[in-house]
């Protein structure tokens, strides 16, 4: 394996996990690393740049991912070329408009001080744990008003497989 092959593998492995770890810039700078060091038309060189138009995309350059994507589907590997027109059809659609309402919003806990016990709940009882509590645990049930007169079924049950094997046994099967 030469030096530059050798690189490549490090840069290229390095940019995968820093995209899967959401440091996208990082996994840009060593994807276009790696594919500087490789044959951009074979399928591995095609495969490096596949994950640089998402790195791309997923650091909000979303010129530099269409670009490279519409390089891609002139790439000489077949697989190389139907996964970027895909990629580039999902990459070029309209963005959708979403109500206010279905988002949901994430508050900011870095204004929150450490230091500030009434600002830590990780430990004490809220009211959103005492009425969840409360619909987690069954409601007692007063003895005195079930109805608990035998009303035969056991009986009738018991004589209806008595004859359904009887009868079983008398036809032979």
């Amino acid at each position: 394996m030469t030096n530059d092959q050798e690189q490549f593998r490090v840069e290229y492995q390095t940019g995968k996990v820093a995209f899967e770890w959401g440091d996208y810039r990082a996994a840009v700078k060593h994807l276009e690393k790696a594919c500087t060091l490789i044959n951009r038309n074979s399928s591995v060189g095609g495969e490096a740049q596949m994950w640089l138009v998402t790195a791309y995309e997923a650091a909000g350059q979303q010129t530099d991912a269409i670009a490279l994507g519409q390089q891609l589907t002139k790439h000489p590997d077949l697989d190389i070329r139907k996964q970027s027109t895909s990629l580039l059809y999902i990459l070029q659609a309209p963005q959708l408009k979403r109500p206010e309402e279905w988002m949901t919003k994430i508050p900011d806990l870095g204004a929150i001080s450490e230091s500030d016990p009434r600002d830590r709940r990780g430990s004490g009882v809220t009211r959103s744990n005492l009425s969840l509590k409360k619909q987690i645990e069954p409601e007692a049930i007063d003895l005195s008003t079930v109805n608990t007169k035998d009303n035969q079924f056991i009986w009738v049950a018991l004589v209806f497989i008595a004859a359904l094997v009887g009868g079983l046994l008398w036809w032979g099967i």
